[in-house]
């Protein structure tokens, strides 16, 4: 049993658990579980027909959110979720380029802790197995920023296969195991195997230990390419044939027999870069439903892996004392990589190791399910993410969280407040800038409430505001390189973004504008037409 070193858990934020309130009580293990690429409807019990059982054993013991928010992209929500900070005020305003400013630097800089380093000075084992792409500097790497074990992809992207440049004169992407550089078998090598595989070497030195610990297992799944096992791509081959119109519809009824969307939500029109299916010719419906097959076996193997993960806690005697959140880091991918511009190019069959390949603007259409757009937009489809909650100490079992609108920078006071630890206002010499969210302890153990702090994003001009039931959103035009109108809906009726409420509600509009302006300059935020003149 772990208890609680009462003589290192110094009394915290305001909101945060008190030290009298957790005498005697053990402090949870902690999980921290992102998929990478998977939209809000891609799990089945977020209503799809992808084979997810652990995750919807997780879901069923634990609490589902209605409402939970990334920040549209790998680079931006990793920063977020590891520093509870919005990403410009973690160093990481848009990808992992240095852009000339502080907010934009590339990296995690001095003026935030991670995850990993709060949970580490309050006493726990930190660990981590998976995608890291928050900065490739040596001062920015894992084990450089809090976490005492380390396995996985440093990088943004990688075949599953191997180690191989996925861009035109390009490096190859590089894979570490803890400082040392790791290079894949040539043979039996699959990369959510072996994430998984490390998670659990490192849980096995963790039973050594009387520390609780703080895992941070990110996959790469189901990120493009399109790799996946023969037999796990045999499970789903012919199933799409059925075309994504109807999928999309079946998907929405499963929504909303679960109560994971509003009665009021409507389902989204198809996207305008997707065309009818039954307009398709037969090689072009088998393409497409060879692209959704490899797509789903990754999820299913994503989940199988979690499985062996959550059985080896099982084992141990840990998992009833183990913290397990679940969540994916943007929307579905539009993006088309097969053949096109700088990517590499292939000829194998989707889901080989010779191929390289996306499931394109038709899929993540219905992997958004029912919103508009997709990764690296903000509209709902962007930023919209399952998250799941499991902890049968504190957390009822099989509730549905629908007022509570939670977000990644949430996760840092969360899980300090259930791990009775503080956030520290200076690290290491550095003065470290205060958290951004808020705790959703109360929310997870049965008093959800709305939220009365205004969230924000930005992404490489995208930018959107949500305060209450309010939400302000705008693209940016890459092409005229110009910021569009902004937009104003409605979430609580009107989820997918289809009512304009602009012209109906000016002055709401304009106060809001003025409040994301107000934000956007205390963290950093630079406009993107600025950006682009670099």
């Amino acid at each position: 049993m772990k208890l609680a070193n009462l003589k290192t858990i110094p009394l915290g934020l305001i909101g945060l658990t008190s030290l009298s309130s957790i005498k005697a009580e053990v402090r949870p293990n902690i999980l921290v579980i992102l998929a990478d690429d998977m939209g809000f409807s891609d799990i089945g019990c977020y209503g799809s027909e992808i084979k997810t059982p652990n995750l919807d054993k997780l879901a069923k013991q634990g609490v589902r959110f209605q409402q939970f928010y990334n920040a549209s992209r790998c680079c931006p929500t990793r920063a977020s979720l590891l520093t509870g900070l919005y990403q410009h005020q973690a160093g990481v305003g848009d990808m992992v380029n240095n852009l000339g400013t502080p907010a934009y630097q590339g990296f995690l800089n001095k003026q935030c802790v991670t995850l990993a380093e709060a949970l580490k000075s309050n006493g726990y084992n930190t660990y981590m197995s998976g995608k890291w792409h928050v900065g490739s500097q040596a001062e920015a790497l894992p084990r450089q920023r809090g976490f005492d074990r380390y396995f996985g992809l440093i990088d943004g992207a990688s075949s599953y296969y191997e180690l191989i440049p996925y861009r035109q004169n390009q490096a190859a992407p590089r894979m570490m195991l803890n400082d040392s550089a790791y290079f894949p078998p040539k043979d039996g090598f699959y990369m959510t195997n072996a994430i998984a595989d490390y998670a659990l070497k490192f849980l096995d030195e963790e039973a050594t230990k009387k520390e609780p610990f703080f895992m941070y297992l990110a996959f790469t799944s189901p990120h493009w390419p399109l790799h996946a096992l023969p037999e796990d791509i045999a499970k789903y081959k012919g199933k799409y044939l059925k075309g994504w119109d109807i999928l999309r519809k079946e998907r929405f009824e499963n929504m909303a027999k679960l109560g994971l969307i509003d009665p009021s939500t409507n389902l989204s029109p198809r996207d305008e870069n997707v065309p009818a299916w039954e307009t398709l010719s037969g090689v072009e419906k088998t393409m497409w439903d060879l692209r959704m097959a490899v797509y789903a076996a990754m999820i299913d193997r994503m989940d199988q892996n979690i499985g062996r993960v959550l059985v080896s806690l099982e084992k141990k005697g840990e998992l009833e004392n183990t913290l397990i959140f679940f969540l994916a880091d943007n929307g579905g991918c539009h993006e088309i990589v097969k053949n096109q511009g700088t990517y590499i190019r292939t000829t194998g069959e989707t889901g080989t190791r010779e191929s390289f390949d996306s499931y394109e603007f038709p899929w993540a259409n219905v992997s958004n399910t029912p919103f508009r757009m997709h990764k690296h937009w903000v509209h709902e489809g962007g930023i919209s993410s399952p998250f799941i909650a499991y902890y049968p100490k504190k957390i009822k079992s099989g509730a549905i969280v629908t007022e509570t609108a939670g977000h990644i920078i949430d996760l840092m006071p969360t899980l300090l407040d259930f791990a009775g630890g503080t956030y520290p206002e200076n690290f290491k010499g550095n003065k470290i800038i205060p958290m951004e969210g808020i705790s959703l302890k109360e929310a997870l153990t049965g008093n959800a409430k709305q939220r009365t702090k205004p969230l924000f994003w930005e992404h490489e001009g995208n930018r959107a505001m949500r305060k209450g039931d309010w939400k302000l959103v705008s693209q940016y035009d890459t092409k005229a390189k110009r910021f569009k109108a902004w937009e104003l809906y409605n979430l609580k009726n009107d989820r997918s973004e289809l009512n304009d409420q602009s012209t109906a509600q000016p002055d709401l509009k304009k106060q809001m504008i003025a409040e994301y302006e107000t934000w956007a300059t205390r963290v950093g935020v630079v406009a993107r037409e600025e950006l682009d003149k670099r």
